[in-house]
């Protein structure tokens, strides 16, 4: 059994070579340390670019209508398609992996507030478009679009908080009035734009109420929906397809004509993206799994030393007795103590470094016309976890080798080594 005078022992034998221990210690820590380093690197970078998709939801497609570049059933090219109620219809109520749907109708406006003013964009969308656009309104400020405001064509708005800030200053918004181009609208809400990464947000506006007084009460250019069930590239890009043949059909074009329907599939960018990333962790896990075996094979090479060294105290110590497993337990205790030791200091410098890093990327306010692709550089605890198992179990296998020569080695043969 491991007891105090064993690791009295150990110590002592460390002591007496400190500048190698020393050295073998820092090639351990510093493959650990790289490896955190080099993790924390690729899960921010992998965070930073996800963030710039969190302003919508990560399975949501969104279709444009365009021209037609091929001629098809007799019909010339260069045809205007243009989304109507019947798309709406198709989407919303014939295709059963859609779950929520909202159609769009986008107008540059000046909108004021008695002697404030500024330029900005609305957006006539449906009550979906909060869970499309993971659109978030906090409590206290308000409420997001319903279905009555759609059906009943209300004029109201949700506004972001630059259109708080800018035209009510220190006023609060909510029941009042903003004029747009000479339309009144009444303020129901604020929206939180903190995870938003664009240029001046927008406001939001019943869909059927922007139809009405900005699209001559029909049709509209864009529409948005959510897809459940589908959860990978393959069966993602099948539905795809579906889709443009569906449309093409209720449109009379051809269905491989690309210019006629644009499509926007974040699922499918989302999973090439993990993809790419996947390939990026698994280079990293191979980089810093390198750098630490290169400290472990130190520790086995120091642990031949110390055993070679130590060959005529071994032989004293089995020829009075010394069993070949308590020679064997103290040379594998001497491994993992260097090796646990050292790694554990250079996963806590490596934990500092990547905090210490995120709390720098967290501090001042955050600008939302700017995106990110770098964000939260941290290791999980399940990754700290695993850093450590690896280190103990590298450490058993670094001392083994040397471990088993010492017990091999014959008493008389071992007093006669200088």
């Amino acid at each position: 059994m491991f007891d105090f005078d064993s690791l009295r022992e150990i110590l002592s034998t460390i002591n007496k070579n400190k500048l190698r221990t020393a050295l073998t210690g820092f090639a351990v820590a510093w493959g650990i340390f790289m490896l955190i380093v080099l993790l924390a690197s690729g899960n921010g970078l992998k965070n930073g670019v996800t963030s710039n998709f969190s302003n919508r939801a990560q399975n949501s497609v969104t279709l444009w209508p365009g021209w037609t570049s091929m001629p098809y059933k007799g019909m010339p090219t260069n045809r205007n398609i243009k989304f109507d109620h019947k798309d709406y219809d198709l989407i919303k109520n014939r295709i059963p992996e859609v779950e929520y749907v909202s159609a769009r109708v986008s107008q540059s406006v000046t909108i004021s507030y008695e002697k404030e003013y500024g330029a900005w964009r609305l957006d006539g969308v449906s009550q979906d478009a909060a869970f499309i656009n993971n659109i978030k309104v906090r409590a206290g400020d308000g409420r997001f679009l319903n279905k009555l405001d759609v059906d009943n064509r209300r004029k109201v708005i949700v506004i972001s908080p630059e259109m708080k800030r800018l035209l009510f200053k220190d006023t609060e918004p909510l029941d009042k009035y903003v004029v747009a181009n000479g339309i009144a609208y009444q303020v129901i809400g604020v929206y939180d734009d903190s995870d938003m990464f664009m240029n001046n947000p927008p406001a939001y506006i019943p869909f059927t109420t922007a139809q009405m007084l900005y699209n001559k009460g029909w049709g509209f250019r864009q529409i948005d929906f959510t897809v459940k069930g589908i959860t990978n590239l393959d069966a993602n890009k099948a539905f795809v397809e579906r889709v443009r043949k569906r449309v093409a059909q209720l449109h009379s074009f051809d269905p491989a004509d690309r210019s006629a329907l644009y499509v926007r599939n974040t699922a499918e960018d989302v999973a090439e993206t993990n993809m790419i990333f996947n390939g990026i962790n698994f280079f990293i896990w191979v980089i810093g799994l390198a750098s630490l075996m290169a400290g472990i094979v130190g520790v086995g090479n120091i642990m031949l030393i110390t055993v070679k060294e130590r060959t005529r105290e071994i032989g004293i110590r089995k020829a009075i007795g010394a069993t070949p497993a308590s020679v064997l337990r103290l040379v594998i205790f001497e491994s993992i103590l260097i090796t646990t030791v050292a790694g554990y200091i250079g996963m806590v410098f490596g934990i500092l470094l990547t905090e210490g890093i995120n709390s720098m990327m967290t501090v001042g306010p955050r600008t939302m016309d700017s995106p990110t692709v770098f964000k939260d550089p941290t290791v999980d605890i399940g990754t700290v976890i695993i850093a450590t198992l690896v280190l103990v179990i590298a450490g058993v296998i670094a001392g083994l080798i040397p471990a088993l020569k010492a017990t091999r080695v014959r008493p008389i043969e071992a007093m006669r080594a200088e």
